[in-house]
């Protein structure tokens, strides 16, 4: 494996998302993932970035936010640097492919109140790969910028699956072998949930559209984005201002369906533990948890 050296390029705009995706769809059959191959030092930074506020309130209706707040969703960010992520994982150089990519975990800090009318820096970086027992991870790291202070940051797992013989890391206490949390509500989920979302988001990839392009990745339907899950939980259970959130995506929610979301407390936002289980079978989904930043 090849090291290269960091580099920072600054955009003039947000990367139109339809060429990427489909620039991303043409060479995923030519990708051979694997957790040693090299992978993009590019470290993308769009300046004077504002929200667009009727996206936003698109956004805000599918996942279930107030429409028309100051701040933005905690969630909302990560669609924000969407198109640059995008554009670093639809090239020749990103080793993994796009289509049929998972999204696996979420972990995201913020720092304070973030205004839908402020002008914000955005940067995007592909951290490393990592083996996973059913492929190879990708860890990208977005991180928005109000002057020079870091307002809100993530770092999402992208999964690609494919043949390997690394063996998951032991965990003292797996989430989907512990008791269920109390359930707060049920949500029947239709059919073009997925498309929907992807028409706010521009998240279009074919997992999550229609039930026959899903089958081509091994999914008996279209599946839920995880974005959207830990966004409509997060739009229930509520985040302190400043908070740091946790969420795994346990297993596909298959659409339409029925799920039941469960969290620690009433949804106050004081933060606590949350998750997204079948309504049938009990089938863990999603997992997450919500406290304060900075820790207490």
């Amino acid at each position: 494996m090849t090291t290269a050296t960091p580099t920072t390029s600054t955009l003039t705009g947000v990367p139109a998302l339809a060429p990427l995706l489909a620039r991303g769809a043409l060479l995923s059959p030519l990708k051979r993932p694997r957790p040693d191959a090299d992978f993009p030092r590019t470290r993308l930074v769009l300046p004077g970035l504002r929200v667009d506020l009727a996206r936003l309130a698109a956004y805000e209706r599918v996942c279930g936010f107030p429409t028309g707040a100051d701040a933005l969703p905690v969630t909302y960010p990560h669609v924000l640097g969407f198109p640059l992520a995008m554009r670093l994982m639809s090239g020749r150089g990103f080793p993994l492919p796009l289509l049929g990519l998972v999204h696996t975990t979420i972990g995201i800090t913020r720092r304070t109140v973030i205004p839908a009318t402020g002008a914000y820096e955005l940067a995007v970086r592909v951290e490393g790969l990592t083996p996973h027992r059913r492929g190879t991870e990708a860890s990208v790291v977005t991180e928005l910028r109000a002057g020079a202070d870091v307002v809100w940051e993530s770092r999402s797992t992208y999964l690609a699956r494919h043949r390997t013989t690394a063996r998951p890391p032991a965990e003292e206490t797996p989430s989907e072998h512990r008791e269920p949390l109390p359930a707060r509500a049920e949500w029947r989920l239709a059919g073009d949930t997925g498309r929907r979302y992807g028409a706010a988001s521009g998240d279009r990839n074919p997992i999550h559209l229609h039930p026959l392009t899903a089958r081509l990745f091994g999914f008996p339907r279209a599946i839920a984005h995880g974005m959207w899950t830990v966004a409509r939980c997060l739009a229930e259970h509520g985040t302190p201002d400043a908070a740091v959130v946790r969420a795994e995506f346990r297993s596909p929610v298959l659409l339409p369906g029925t799920v039941t979301y469960g969290a620690e407390d009433d949804g106050g936002g004081a933060g606590g533990r949350f998750e997204l289980r079948g309504a049938r079978d009990g089938r863990l989904h999603l997992s997450g948890e919500v406290g304060p930043y900075p820790a207490a």
